[in-house]
């Protein structure tokens, strides 16, 4: 590829205003509009003050920009800009999106976020999130510290990165043939323990999914930082089931002991080898389980007596070996979760392992509207973290929509491919038409969207 010109042959300006440059955006807008979320934010939210008027069409601009790809307030410019106010009413400055955004109290946040909830239990349904059939949706949850730079920001402390930022929360729902959706979010400050307040987030999500018509077994996975009896308590009492991982505790180690030699099993791991002849996998890694009572400090009503599945993998470090000399006996690190499920064995502990699935999820925020947390202000940023993850829903859902490809594809892929598509805007007979690039190679993806969210069809 080269320049098909001379430099002093070409010239650019700033001039067309029936230009955009993320068409994607109407069909986009019209499945949002199509799940109600106007609707809901007008019922839900109201911020009693000036800045806060009319919080459907400030929420709204800032959920298309970040579907844009902003990750500051001010990357919301991008809706001004060309032709999008013929096609898009209500598009308010980011001066206004900030004084907005500063405007909310921890009370707001939660009526964002019950709004944020009702829209997640349409938008799943209407686009097929949670495929409808499934035996099992898989509830995830994790946190994330998010680093900043501010000392003045409100909440940023240090906390068990040693960096100072804010620390939050995300329940994710998925199943064994479709990517997460996120169903719940919190923000907390920088200091706060990964597992605080999981139990009463994690009821909120169960209770969502279930609004959204999931009538499938749900299974809560998480890591060590969850293992406590509160959430455990909360996961039967909405009548889930769990799989967490205990730490590396003194009684975790004692019960590992007691484990038979005998019962160890290989399983399917890194570098293992299915043996055909012995019908087994040769492999450094193997399971075992044994009964266990967890909590058995705390009062009766929050024991519990479950499966506790270990994973032991050979310790494989030859700086620890002496020239010349074998191992005279091996020595294992030892993986284990509690869980209450009826999974076999082989099927428990590699489907509590995809619980890393989440990551793909904080991969997406962060590539886009939580690349940064933008204000000063705490409440600012946990409204900010609201309607990212309504961002993030709403993009998943416009993937599932558009195509197989796209269903499974990352939030960028999404937003190259569908959402940032160049356009011209002609008009005729009352009627917008907007002009694409000739030969897009993602198009066929883009029409399916376009269709499904009831535009007439794309003429070629």
């Amino acid at each position: 590829m080269q320049s098909s010109h001379a430099a002093g042959h070409v010239s650019a300006s700033f001039s067309d205003p029936n230009l955009i440059g993320c068409a994607g955006l109407v069909p986009l807008v019209r499945l949002a509009e199509r799940c109600e979320l106007a609707v809901l934010i007008r019922r839900h939210v109201d911020l009693r003050v000036s800045t806060g008027a009319n919080p459907a069409g400030k929420a709204m601009s800032l959920v298309a920009a970040m579907c844009t790809g902003a990750d500051s307030i001010d990357d919301a410019d991008l809706l001004r800009t060309g032709g999008l106010d013929r096609l898009f009413h209500g598009i308010y400055a980011p001066s206004t999106l900030g004084s907005f955004l500063r405007s909310f109290t921890h009370g707001h946040v939660r009526q964002l976020q019950a709004a944020a909830r009702r829209f997640t239990a349409n938008l799943i349904p209407h686009a097929g999130l949670i495929p409808p059939g499934e035996p099992i949706v898989f509830l995830d949850i994790d946190s994330k510290v998010k680093q900043v730079y501010g000392p003045g920001k409100q909440g940023a402390s240090f906390g068990y990165t040693k960096v100072r930022g804010l620390h939050f929360q995300v329940v994710t729902a998925s199943t064994p043939s479709s990517r997460p959706v996120i169903v719940a979010t919190r923000l907390r400050k920088g200091s706060a323990g990964s597992g605080k307040g999981a139990h009463s987030l994690v009821a909120e999500a169960i209770r969502a999914l279930r609004e959204a018509g999931v009538t499938a077994m749900i299974l809560v996975r998480a890591d060590s930082a969850f293992f406590s009896a509160k959430l455990v308590k909360a996961i039967r009492a909405a009548g889930a089931h769990f799989s967490i991982t205990a730490g590396n505790t003194k009684r975790i180690r004692a019960a590992i002991s007691q484990i038979p030699e005998t019962v160890w099993k290989p399983i399917k791991y890194r570098d293992a080898v299915w043996d055909q002849d012995e019908q087994r996998w040769v492999s450094e890694a193997e399971i075992a389980e044994i009964r266990y009572t967890a909590f058995s400090s705390k009062a009766k009503h929050l024991q519990v007596t479950a499966r506790m599945i270990v994973r032991r993998v050979k310790r494989l470090n030859p700086a620890t070996v002496p020239e010349g000399q074998g191992e005279l006996f091996a020595t294992y690190r030892h993986h284990a979760l509690l869980t209450d499920t009826a999974l076999t064995i082989t099927q428990a502990e590699p489907t509590h392992r995809h619980h890393a699935v989440i990551e793909q999820v904080f991969s997406d925020l962060e590539a886009g509207p939580l690349g940064h947390l933008p204000s000063g202000k705490f409440q600012a940023n946990a409204a900010w973290l609201t309607l990212a993850a309504i961002s993030y829903n709403l993009t998943r859902a416009a993937g599932t929509l558009a195509d197989r490809f796209h269903a499974k594809a990352t939030g960028q892929t999404i937003r190259r491919n569908l959402i940032n598509i160049p356009a011209r805007i002609a008009s005729s007979a009352r009627r917008i038409r907007l002009h694409l690039p000739e030969h897009w190679p993602w198009s066929p993806g883009l029409l399916t969207l376009w269709a499904r969210t009831g535009h007439r069809p794309i003429q070629a």
